[in-house]
C-alpha cells in the first residue's frame, strides 16, 4: 500500500513561539539535512511512491532551499503542500511557493484575533496569518485553515467559521490540542474528555454551515470515533463513514528535520517511535521495520482502560496514537471520544484528566496524567452546553 502523506519538518527554526507547539519550535536543530542530503530524500520518497509530501516547520519558509526542495517533489510528480503560521508570509515568499508547484498551504487560525495571538505569543500574528492567507490566495495557490481547539479557542469557533466564510478556503480542519511540547505546559489550556459532550454538536452544526457554504469540513484525526456524526463529518473522505483507524507508519510518515523517520511527525521522538535516520538507512528499508507498522497496528490484546472493552475496540484501536501516549505515556486508551463519552453518560460517569508528571522540555515531550472516573455532578450538564 503506498504512503498517502508523508510530513516533512524542514527546519525547527521559527518566527513564533506557539504555546501549544509540540515540537517546541524556535531555533533550528543543530543536525538538519544539507540541501543534496534533503533532495536524496525527495528521491527516496519518489521511489516509494509517496502521493503528497506536506512541509512544515518550525516555519518551512524560513529554511532558504525551501523552495528548491518543493520544486524537486513536485518534479518528481508528487503533490506539495505547506503548514504555516503567516509570520512573515509575503508576496515573495507566496510567489516562490506558486513557482515552485505547492498546491496547497494550510494557514493556522486557533480563534478569533485575541485568542490566537494569546496562543502564539506574539500581538499581531493573527492578523498576520489573515494576511498570509490573501497573498497566497492572489498568488493562486489554495489555501485551507488548520485550528487548534483548546480552553482560549473554543468559545470562538462559530464565529471564526463565519469570519472564514469570506476567506476563499477550501477547507477547515479543527483539531484537539494535545500535551506535548509547550502544550504540555499548558495543561490548563486542555479541554477535558467530558466537555466533549458539547464541543461535537457544535462541530457537526459548523461541519453543516460548512458544507452549505462549499467549504470542506475535515476534522484532525484526534476528534470523534464512532458517535453519531461520523458519517457526517467523515463520510465523503474515508470511505468509511466513520473513523477508519490510525494510519502512522502505514498509509502515513513522519520526518523530522535531521532526518529521523516514525510513522507520525507529532509522535514523541525516540524509542519507541523513531525507526532510523535517512543519513544512515534507505526509506525503502526503514519502511520494512516491524516497529514502524507496529506504531498503529494494534490488536484489542494492545488496547487498556475503556478501549479495551469498548464494541469498536478492533476497528478503532483506540484513535488516535499521538493523543493517547502523549496522556499517559502508551497508546492503547483514548478519553477523547464521542462514543464513550456517550456511553459513560448514560452511566451517570464522566473522566476528568488531572496532571501528576511534567515534561522535560524538549522537542516532541510529554508528561503524564492520571484519568478520574467520577460521578457527573448535578446540573453539570448546564456547564457542558456552552464549552
Amino acid at each position: 500500500m503506498p504512503l498517502q502523506m508523508v510530513v516533512w519538518e524542514l527546519t525547527l527554526r521559527c518566527n513564533q513561539a506557539c504555546g501549544h507547539c509540540g515540537s517546541r519550535a524556535g531555533r533550528a536543530r543543530s543536525d538538519e539535512l544539507t540541501t543534496p542530503e534533503a533532495l536524496a530524500v525527495v528521491d527516496q520518497l519518489a521511489e516509494a511512491a509517496v502521493e503528497e509530501v506536506a512541509l512544515i516547520g518550525g516555519e518551512a519558509y524560513l529554511r532558504a532551499d525551501w523552495d528548491r526542495i518543493a520544486r524537486a517533489i513536485t518534479a518528481r510528480g508528487m503533490t506539495c503542500s505547506m503548514v504555516t503560521g503567516g509570520r512573515g508570509l509575503d508576496h515573495g515568499v507566496a510567489r516562490r511557493a506558486t513557482r515552485a508547484g505547492i498546491v496547497n498551504v494550510a494557514v493556522s487560525l486557533d480563534g478569533l484575533e485575541a485568542a490566537h495571538d494569546t496562543q502564539r505569543g506574539w500581538p499581531g500574528s493573527w492578523q498576520a496569518a489573515r494576511e498570509a492567507l490573501r497573498r497566497l490566495s492572489a498568488a493562486g495557490v489554495a489555501t485551507c485553515v488548520n485550528t487548534q481547539i483548546n480552553r482560549h479557542s473554543v468559545g470562538d469557533l462559530e464565529a471564526l467559521v463565519t469570519e472564514l466564510r469570506h476567506a476563499r478556503i477550501w477547507a477547515w480542519r479543527p483539531a484537539l490540542t494535545v500535551p506535548m511540547g509547550r502544550a504540555a505546559d499548558h495543561w490548563d489550556w486542555l479541554l477535558q474528555p467530558w466537555e466533549m459532550l458539547g464541543l461535537f454538536p457544535r462541530l457537526a452544526a459548523l461541519a453543516a454551515r460548512c458544507r452549505d457554504w462549499g467549504i470542506v469540513f475535515a476534522p484532525g484525526d484526534n476528534l470523534g470515533y464512532f458517535g453519531p456524526y461520523e458519517a457526517l463529518w467523515r463520510g465523503g473522505r474515508s470511505g468509511h463513514g466513520h473513523w477508519p483507524g490510525c494510519h502512522a507508519g502505514t498509509r502515513a510518515l513522519g520526518i523530522e528535520a535531521d532526518g529521523t523517520v516514525k510513522g507520525c511527525l507529532s509522535l514523541p521522538g525516540g524509542e519507541p517511535y523513531a525507526v532510523g535516520n535517512l543519513r544512515d538507512t534507505p526509506l525503502r528499508d526503514l519502511l520494512m521495520t516491524k516497529r514502524l507498522r507496529d506504531t498503529a497496528v494494534r490488536t484489542e490484546q494492545d488496547l487498556w482502560g475503556f478501549c479495551r472493552g469498548c464494541y469498536y475496540a478492533s476497528e478503532c484501536r483506540a484513535g488516535c496514537t499521538w493523543t493517547g501516549h502523549a496522556l499517559f505515556g502508551r497508546a492503547g486508551n483514548n478519553p477523547y471520544c464521542h462514543h464513550r463519552v456517550l456511553v459513560l453518560g448514560k452511566r451517570g460517569l464522566r473522566e476528568r484528566l488531572e496532571p501528576i508528571a511534567g515534561a522535560r522540555g524538549v522537542p516532541f515531550d510529554h508528561g503524564r496524567f492520571e484519568l478520574i472516573a467520577e460521578p457527573i455532578p448535578e446540573g453539570a450538564m448546564a456547564d457542558v452546553q456552552p464549552c
